[in-house]
């Protein structure tokens, strides 16, 4: 079986911006993880999700505890791009409800920058 990897860059124009390209699973959820905990200080950290295909029960875990973690020092998570199939999985464990979710990253940085401003 073929593992694709996952990579995770960083907007460098939009602070607390994450982007990730590939599936998010048992492989690679430690380095998310860890990658995202060295992430700076912005108030929201926002999960660009376009390019993840799919997720497992780890990758999904390993979302759910950086939720934790954050929310735990004031911090949210917002996500953006979130594809049916995530989204499904998202519904199916009662997750959904854990995160800030917007159909693009345009319509989050709108909606947070919004609120932020109320």
């Amino acid at each position: 079986m073929t593992v694709h990897p996952l990579t995770i860059e960083r907007l460098e124009k939009i602070s607390g911006v994450v982007c990730l390209h590939g599936p998010l699973t048992f492989e690679n959820a430690g380095l998310f993880q860890n990658a995202i905990r060295r992430e700076e200080k912005a108030g929201t950290v926002i999960l660009d999700l376009t390019g993840v295909p799919y997720m497992d029960s780890s990758g999904l875990g390993s979302l759910v505890s950086v939720y934790i973690s954050l929310q735990k020092v004031g911090r949210r998570v917002a996500l953006t791009g979130v594809n049916e199939r995530v989204l499904r999985l998202f519904e199916i464990t009662r997750t959904d409800s854990l995160f800030l979710i917007f159909d693009t990253l345009d319509h989050a940085l709108e909606a947070l920058n919004r609120g932020a401003q109320a």
